[in-house]
């Protein structure tokens, strides 16, 4: 299934600073693997040690928050965009 991936600012570097790349994937878990094949080294700023997504990080399926669907199990339709967001910590 085809769907585009938006890529926060922060992630960029690893798309050569595109900010939607195309990714392919029945599941949530399947696009980021994908992903991180096409990107080297994006998957590690995305997956903890354990394999599960940073604490820190955010991914929506369509308006979803993953973590509150089926976390990495969440489908992803072909046309769906995954959104990637970085929490951002200020004071």
């Amino acid at each position: 299934m085809s769907v585009s991936v938006r890529i926060p600012t922060i992630l960029r570097t690893y798309t050569d600073g595109a900010a939607e790349v195309n990714g392919e994937g029945e599941t949530l878990r399947d696009v980021l693997q994908k992903l991180d094949a096409d990107f080297p080294g994006i998957g590690a700023r995305i997956f903890d040690e354990t394999g599960k997504i940073r604490r820190f990080v955010n991914v929506y399926v369509g308006d979803e928050d993953v973590r509150f669907v089926d976390n990495l199990d969440t489908a992803t339709p072909s046309g769906v965009q995954v959104s990637i967001i970085p929490a951002v910590a200020g004071g």
